[in-house]
C-alpha cells in the first residue's frame, strides 16, 4: 500500500507542479533532484534581476571598449598631425569649453580627443557605481575590476594633463599610451568574463602561448609609441639620430609576430576548439597580416602618409585587445567545462 503525502506538505517543499491532491511516495524516487522554480518564486526573481543587471553592465563595457579603441585612434591622429599642443591649456581649450574662434583641424583633434576621454571617464564612474550598487547580484570580482579600471582612467587623465603642461615629454606620452592600453585591456577582460561561454577543455597550451603573445604585442605597441613620441624614424632617416629607438621597434616585430603566428597555427590545428576561440583566431590572423603590411608601408613611406600611420597604431591596439580576449576565453575553456 502506497503511503500518501498531503498536497500541502509537498507545496511547502517547493513542489508547485503537483497535479493531484495526494502523491504516492514511491513516485518521489523518480523526481529530479533539482526541482524547477516557479516563474514567480523569490529565487527565480533574484536570478532574473542578476541577469538583467549583468546584461546592462555588459552593454556599457562594450560601448566603452569601442570608444576607448576610437580614442586611441584619435590620439594617434593627434600625435601624427602634430596637434598635441593645439590646445595650449588644460582642461579647457583656449580657456573655453568649445574654442569656436580658434577651431581648425589640429585644434579639433586635440579638443575631440579630450571630449572622448571625458566621456569614457564619466562612463567608468557610472560603471563602478552600478557594479557596487548591484554587487549582491554580480560576481564578487566585478566591483574590484571596475575599480581598477577607474584607477587607470584617472591616472590616464593625469598623464593626459601632463602631456600638455610638460610640452609632450616623450616619457609621459609613452606612459600615456601604456596606461591607455592597460585600460583598454581591463575593459576587454571584464567583458570577456561576463560573456556566457561553455568550455570543452581542448585548449591545451594555448592559454600560455596567447599570454606570451599578448605581453610581447603590448611591449611592441609601447616601442611604437616611443618611436612616434620622439619622431625617431624621421630623426634616424634624416639626421642619423635615435636609430637605436627605431631599430628596437623593428627588432621587436619578430618576437611579437612569431608568438602570434605560433598561436594562430596551434589554434588552427587544435581539434574541437570552440567556435568563439576559432573566430577570435581568424580575427587575430587578419589583423596581424594587416598590421605587418601597414608597418612595412609606413616604414618605406617615411611616415609621410598620415592615415597609414594612424591605422598602424590603431591596428596594434586592436591586435593587443584580440589577444587579450583570446587569453581570457582560453582560460575559461579550462575551468568552465
Amino acid at each position: 500500500m502506497d503511503l500518501l503525502i498531503p498536497r500541502e506538505t509537498l507545496l511547502s517543499m517547493g513542489m508547485y507542479f503537483v497535479p493531484s491532491l495526494d502523491f504516492p511516495l514511491p513516485m518521489l524516487e523518480q523526481l529530479p533532484l533539482n526541482f524547477p522554480l516557479a516563474a514567480d518564486s523569490p529565487k527565480a526573481t533574484v536570478n532574473e534581476n542578476a541577469k538583467h543587471a549583468q546584461a546592462w553592465l555588459y552593454r556599457l563595457v562594450g560601448v566603452m571598449t569601442v570608444l576607448t579603441l576610437f580614442l586611441m585612434g584619435v590620439g594617434s591622429a593627434t600625435r601624427v598631425m602634430e596637434a598635441g599642443l593645439a590646445c595650449p591649456d588644460w582642461p579647457l581649450c583656449y580657456g573655453e569649453l568649445i574654442p569656436r574662434q580658434q577651431m581648425n583641424l589640429q585644434v579639433f583633434l586635440e579638443w575631440f580627443h579630450r571630449l572622448d576621454a571625458s566621456l569614457i571617464g564619466l562612463s567608468t564612474i557610472v560603471l563602478v557605481i552600478l557594479s557596487l550598487w548591484h554587487r549582491a547580484k554580480l560576481p564578487r570580482w566585478l566591483p574590484w575590476a571596475t575599480s581598477l579600471s577607474l584607477f587607470l582612467i584617472v591616472f590616464q587623465g593625469i598623464l593626459g594633463a601632463l602631456t600638455v603642461t610638460e610640452l609632450l615629454r616623450f616619457d609621459i606620452v609613452t606612459a600615456h599610451l601604456a596606461t591607455a592600453l592597460l585600460f583598454f585591456g581591463s575593459l576587454i577582460v571584464i567583458q570577456s568574463y561576463l560573456t556566457d561561454y561553455q568550455g570543452n577543455g581542448t585548449v591545451g597550451n594555448l592559454t600560455t602561448v596567447s599570454s606570451i603573445a599578448t605581453i610581447l604585442v603590448y611591449i611592441q605597441c609601447l616601442l611604437g609609441g616611443l618611436v612616434a613620441s620622439q619622431w625617431a624614424l624621421h630623426q634616424c632617416f634624416y639626421g642619423n639620430q635615435l636609430c637605436l629607438v627605431m631599430n628596437s621597434h623593428i627588432i621587436g616585430v619578430f618576437p611579437a609576430t612569431i608568438s602570434s603566428l605560433i598561436l594562430i597555427i596551434m589554434a588552427w590545428r587544435t581539434p574541437a576548439l570552440s567556435l568563439k576561440l576559432r573566430n577570435l583566431n581568424k580575427y587575430i590572423a587578419l589583423i596581424l597580416f594587416s598590421q605587418i603590411l601597414l608597418g612595412v608601408a609606413t616604414f618605406y613611406l617615411h611616415l609621410q602618409v598620415e592615415p597609414l600611420t594612424i591605422a598602424h597604431h590603431t591596428m596594434g591596439a586592436l591586435l593587443f585587445g584580440l589577444l587579450t580576449a583570446f587569453t581570457i576565453f582560453a582560460r575559461k575553456d579550462t575551468i568552465e567545462i
